[in-house]
């Protein structure tokens, strides 16, 4: 070995121990903690060390020798950025005699973006843009282009286009990526469909709702000469568009997720693949993969076959329609409709006896008006048509899982992204027990299949009850998150030893990975895919960031609705308790909001009690838990903080009693101050 390979291989072998990978964290003071995966204690970042990175960026750390002196923290130096969360940034532009910046609307310290005149895109000096950084040398300033003018006025609009940055979903595609999908042929070629089992001639249609573009899955039907039924589920191919490590691909992976807003979808892939291509309109031709089962009329599963095809979609139907004909009995593909129907609900009824856990959702749409302004609130149910659907995919996706559950490479569990859901944390559940006793619920601790039998007997027990609606969403609350992983431990609440996403490729990217290792098992040539974990936490990731814009975005449609009954009295149910206040859901609205402490303490001094998800009142005795009925009045809505607050009123049975709680030295007439809150 020479010297100078020697020295490189001991700076490499010094260097490695203390570099570490994480996420770095910058405070509203400007110093910055990057946090590490197992590591006891975040390690500090001053503002000179962060080397371009920015709040959220997943980067590599330098560990420095010393620590902090005052917190005894770690101290490092950032030398490299992995993955920026954030590249796109809503703010003001502002253009002086010699340069133009801009500013980032953000409480995260950064820098000013550099703004070439040729990158201007014809915003003037005051626009509010948005703007993506193209480029970050170290020392310097970053540059940036304008990729968007932003409407004054429309502050709807420029608050869900920021939720989606703030959680790192860009929302323009690069042009590379817009030119690659518009390269892709429309028409498929005979060569392509002889390579396929060719299922057009197979009565197949599409059920979704009533405003989806990209029809992503489809059923087809018929009955065989053995008396059989033959059932495909049918799912865009979009994996024979999207070729690996092409720019789709890796803007695709770095997406990992469309997310869905109540006024748009940021998609994961450009339309001309998710709503064209890949869509499975009715009466095109269309490449798919698809699983193929031969079921009784009874529900049996005799066999099944897992490949490509190709479809042709005779209808699409609404989730509307296809419950009208459910209903009513009448209808196109009748006899099609009821007997799928019927197969979902034994496929339900099944799953739930040998132990999923039937935990039922509301799901609030807005009703908007054409500039995106709530006007109305809908609560979406899930009915038989959705159920239908529902059950056929899972059957999909499970037979999938066990069918690549079964390989072995070099006598090894083939790798492969699982979709898995872990039982109960035993910190959260045991509460929950003790809370669901006072309602005279027992539950069987001992073992998985216990507990989920358990909350299965006590949803059905409370059906109709009072206090259905606190037990619903607090034993919710003591579930695990579903992660993807290559560590298949099961998914527990659905009650499945094998699990994954196969049925949504155009939506996620986990399912384009089944789809192309699953093809490799098919051509009996599977390979082990490198970093396959490190990408499936990144799209775990993703997907809760996806659900933390959701939240934020139904949040501020929420405020937005809400302001318009600023003083107005409605009914609602305590939905959380905590030592500053308690949370209401306005029963016609289910819109949320705060009711503070500091508002209560004109009727008494209230003391949170844990246990019990309540607030005491330490004179009276009164009591809020969750569930309890309140009445409530509108107080503030702010839609920057994307906060509602209330004030508990106090109705006229209740007066009486609450008058001969202010004893002497009670505290009388204190002003209600008005503290927003986040839950």
């Amino acid at each position: 070995m020479s010297r100078k390979q020697a020295k490189k291989k001991k700076k490499k072998g010094a260097a490695e121990p203390h570099t570490l990978k994480g996420v770095l964290d910058i405070t509203r003071s400007g110093i910055g903690y990057v946090v590490v995966e197992n590591l006891p204690s975040d390690i500090l970042v001053r503002p000179a060390d962060f080397n371009t990175a920015l709040h959220g960026d997943t980067v590599r750390v330098r560990v420095l020798g010393g620590s902090g002196k005052k917190s005894g923290r770690q101290q490092g130096q950032i030398v490299d950025v992995l993955q920026r969360k954030q590249t796109e940034f809503l703010g003001k532009l502002e253009i002086g005699k010699t340069a133009a910046f801009f500013a980032a609307d953000t409480e995260k310290p950064m820098p000013d973006i550099f703004i070439p005149e040729s990158a201007l895109n014809g915003a003037k000096d005051g626009d509010r843009v948005i703007v993506r950084i193209t480029e970050w040398e170290k020392q310097k300033k970053p540059v940036g282009t304008v990729v968007q003018v932003m409407e004054p006025g429309n502050e709807g609009d420029m608050a869900m286009k920021e939720i989606l940055m703030e959680n790192g979903f860009p929302l323009f595609f690069p042009e590379n990526v817009l030119e690659e999908a518009e390269r892709i042929p429309d028409t498929i070629s005979p060569d392509e469909i002889n390579k396929r089992r060719d299922c057009r001639d197979v009565l197949t249609f599409t059920i979704d709702p009533v405003d989806a573009k990209d029809f992503d899955d489809a059923l087809s039907i018929r009955l065989l000469k053995n008396g059989i039924y033959e059932i495909g589920v049918h799912i865009a191919d979009v994996s024979h568009y999207v070729e690996p490590d092409s720019a789709l691909d890796k803007e695709a992976y770095d997406r990992a997720t469309s997310v869905y807003l109540p006024d748009r979808v940021a998609p994961m892939l450009p339309e001309r693949i998710s709503n064209e291509l890949c869509s499975l309109r009715p009466r095109e031709d269309k490449l798919t993969f698809s699983a193929i089962f031969q079921i009784t009329d009874t529900g049996e599963v005799k066999q099944y076959w897992l490949g490509r095809t190709v479809i042709h979609s005779n209808h699409r139907f609404t989730y509307e329609e296809v419950q009208e004909i459910i209903e009513k009995g009448e209808g196109l593909y009748l006899d099609e409709i009821l007997l799928l129907n019927k197969l979902a609900q034994g496929f339900r009824a099944k799953r739930f006896k040998k132990g999923a856990i039937n935990f039922s959702s509301q799901e609030v749409r807005f009703k908007l008006d054409e500039s995106g302004k709530p006007i109305g609130i809908m609560v979406k149910e899930s009915k038989e048509a959705h159920q239908l659907i529902e059950e056929f995919m899972l059957l999909a996706n499970r037979v999938v899982a066990e069918n690549v559950g079964k390989v072995k490479v070099n006598k090894k569990d083939l790798p492969f992204p699982y979709r898995v859901h872990d039982t109960p944390d035993e910190m959260k559940l045991l509460p929950f027990v003790e809370f669901a006793k006072k309602y005279g619920h027992t539950f069987d601790t001992k073992t998985p299949e216990g507990i989920a039998a358990s909350f299965n007997q006590m949803l059905l027990d409370v059906q109709g009850k009072p206090e259905q609606h606190v037990l619903e969403q607090l034993g919710i609350r003591t579930m695990a998150k579903a992660i993807y992983t290559t560590e298949n431990i099961g998914h527990y609440g659905l009650g499945f030893k094998h699990y994954c996403h196969f049925t949504s490729p155009i939506r996620r990217y986990p399912d384009v990975m089944v789809h192309r290792i699953l093809q490799e098992v098919i051509d009996g040539d599977p390979e082990p895919q490198k970093k396959l974990e490190s990408k499936c936490k990144h799209c775990s990731e993703k997907e809760r960031a996806a659900m933390e814009a959701e939240r934020a975005a139904n949040k501020y449609k929420q405020v937005e609705y809400m302001k318009e009954f600023l003083g107005e009295e409605f009914e609602g149910v305590i939905s959380g308790v905590a030592s500053f206040g308690f949370w209401v859901e306005t029963i016609e609205h289910k819109c949320e909001g705060l009711v503070s402490i500091n508002s209560l303490l004109e009727y008494d001094d209230f003391r949170h009690v844990e246990s019990d998800y309540s607030l005491v009142g330490l004179r009276s005795g009164r009591k809020f838990a969750m569930g309890d009925k309140v009445r409530i009045k509108v107080v503030a809505a702010n839609l920057t903080k994307r906060q509602l607050d209330y004030e508990w009123v106090i109705t006229a049975s209740m007066k009486e009693e609450t008058g001969s709680a202010k004893k002497p030295g009670a505290r009388k007439n204190v002003p209600a101050k008005k503290k927003g809150s986040k839950k």
